[in-house]
């Protein structure tokens, strides 16, 4: 449902200071992750990225399911058969998704996972499939059959065959578990980039704000305009290169769980708000919804912001964003 790309987001920090950041890069939940903390040394910065990697393994272990042994696969496997209790934190991070829903009107969904593949975006698609097919493929779909029992933690799916999947807010959440967890031990600065799901808080060593660019999806070496992340997420949705086009249309990868559907008219969708978790599902949400929906939506929303690029590359912002241009050559 969502593809998260690094190329929309590059934080810009100061060079003077760069030997109290200290960052590693590496594969955890299937994609890249980028953690960068302010420690004192090597040492203390190695320790604290070691407390963040932790964390976000702990919690795959929680919500991935393509590991048969997790209470997300469990809950997949009982699908029309029985409710499976499961660990209060996975219980309300699914309750919240529920909420995000009801807000979005079902442009997020984690029950997307019930989805028919009949969509490619490798280049094999030759022709767009039947109306019956695209209706057929979302069937299983809809988050009114999650059923939550909030007396023993139990989630029920009430169609067999229905799944679960945390892919519109999974790495988010980990990216605001990893920053409550560095900030709980002290760590006065860092930035947690799960592959654009980004959390920040502190400031850069200097004590200027971490800088985020957002960039040209077409062409990655131009940037539209940057701005100042002060203690909060930035999460990015979006992908031009994968997409199939069938009578003058583009068709993106994203698709909309509620009709089946890819979505069309943006190239990405960039959301500004106090946590990632939020952040994550709004951005595959509005790319869902479209520029004028979206932004719609978005400006009424106390607390988050939008930057979307559409599909001939023209910015759209919600209200309270304030761009600085750059000559992007």
């Amino acid at each position: 449902m969502k593809n998260y790309f690094f190329g929309i987001l590059c934080l810009v920090s100061s060079l003077t200071f760069s030997q109290e950041v200290y960052r590693r890069t590496l594969k955890l939940m299937g994609s890249r992750f980028d953690i960068s903390v302010v420690a004192e040394n090597q040492e203390q910065g190695d320790s604290y990225i070691d407390l963040a990697v932790n964390e976000i393994s702990r919690i795959e272990k929680m919500i991935s399911s393509w590991d048969p042994s997790t209470e997300t696969s469990e809950i997949n496997r009982n699908a029309g058969i029985k409710p499976v209790v499961v660990d209060k934190e996975l219980f309300d991070l699914i309750q919240r998704s529920i909420k995000i829903s009801n807000l979005t009107e079902g442009a997020f969904d984690i029950s997307y996972a019930s989805m028919d593949k009949i969509w490619k975006f490798d280049g094999s698609m030759k022709e767009m499939p039947s109306e019956e097919a695209i209706k057929n493929s979302v069937a299983k779909v809809g988050y009114h059959n999650i059923i939550l029992n909030e007396a023993d933690h139990s989630v029920f799916l009430k169609l067999k065959g229905m799944k679960i999947g945390f892919g519109g807010i999974g790495k988010g959440y980990a990216a605001d578990k990893a920053k409550a967890l560095l900030k709980s031990k002290g760590v006065k600065a860092g930035i947690i980039n799960a592959s654009g799901d980004l959390n920040t808080w502190g400031t850069q060593p200097d004590g200027k704000d971490w800088m985020v660019a957002i960039v040209n999806p077409i062409n990655k070496e131009k940037v539209f305009s940057w701005m100042p992340v002060r203690n909060s997420a930035v999460v990015t949705s979006g992908n031009y290169e994968k997409y199939v086009k069938f009578n003058g249309v583009l068709y993106t990868h994203i698709i909309d769980p509620r009709t089946g559907y890819p979505s069309t008219g943006l190239l990405s969708a960039s959301i500004f708000t106090a946590n990632a978790e939020l952040a994550d599902a709004l951005a595959t949400s509005i790319f869902v919804m479209g520029v004028d929906v979206g932004l719609d939506f978005v400006n009424q929303l106390k607390g988050v912001e939008c930057i979307l690029v559409d599909k001939d590359n023209k910015v759209h912002t919600s209200h309270n964003i304030n761009l600085k241009q750059l000559n992007a050559k």
